[in-house]
């Protein structure tokens, strides 16, 4: 099963761990050189940042790509990332999740609720967001039903609107639910650093 084989890649991944400021990072190398790093909230599991990195085509460290959480989330940034962020009236997509569902937001979507569509491509294993106002057109898939090899179901996907601010949400399959309560279970078992003094390595 490819969920097994994902958990599989998870547990023979080189990984450290901190606990800092309420949140459990954890830092994974995988053999191919690859680089993720996943962050939960301490108070309740949940996952706020998955993040990858691998090295280009000529060996340099590429930047970090984020999956879950974006980069501006977080800590105060520069003056001119926060000038960026705040002037920007261009949409914004970014995932968050909650723990029954993927969910991603798209700010600064000012139309009325009854202009947009979701829809599954299956043959391009993608969502698709657009609007009959064709203001707004999006394509993106859902890194965790590829790793698993599971099939997209329309029937899981909606959305809502509110404060110019698309969410769509995909309600996440049992095989989803139960690789991730496994997940949590392998890095309860890890030390973790206090606020950051040490990081421990586990295998």
């Amino acid at each position: 099963m490819a969920a097994r084989s994902w958990l599989e890649s998870l547990r023979g991944a080189k990984k450290t761990a901190v606990v800092q400021e309420g949140q459990r990072k954890v830092h994974y190398l995988f053999p191919d050189g690859r680089e993720m790093v996943e962050e939960y909230e301490v108070s309740s599991d949940q996952l706020t940042v998955r993040k990858w990195k691998q090295n280009n085509t000529l060996g340099a460290p590429g930047q970090w790509q984020f999956e879950v959480g974006e980069a501006f989330s977080r800590a105060v940034g520069s003056l001119e990332q926060q000038l960026i962020q705040e002037s920007s009236s261009n949409p914004i997509f970014t995932r968050k999740d909650t723990k029954m569902s993927f969910q991603w937001r798209v700010r600064n979507l000012p139309y009325p609720k009854k202009v947009y569509s979701t829809t599954i491509e299956l043959d391009e294993r993608c969502c698709v967001v657009r609007t009959s106002n064709k203001k707004y057109y999006k394509k993106f898939n859902i890194p965790d039903m590829d790793r698993c090899r599971l099939p997209l179901d329309s029937s899981a996907l909606s959305f809502t609107h509110a404060n110019n601010t698309l969410i769509i949400t995909y309600q996440k399959p049992t095989e989803i639910l139960q690789l991730e309560q496994e997940v949590l279970r392998e890095l309860k078992k890890m030390k973790v650093a206090e606020d950051g003094d040490v990081e421990c390595k586990t295998q």
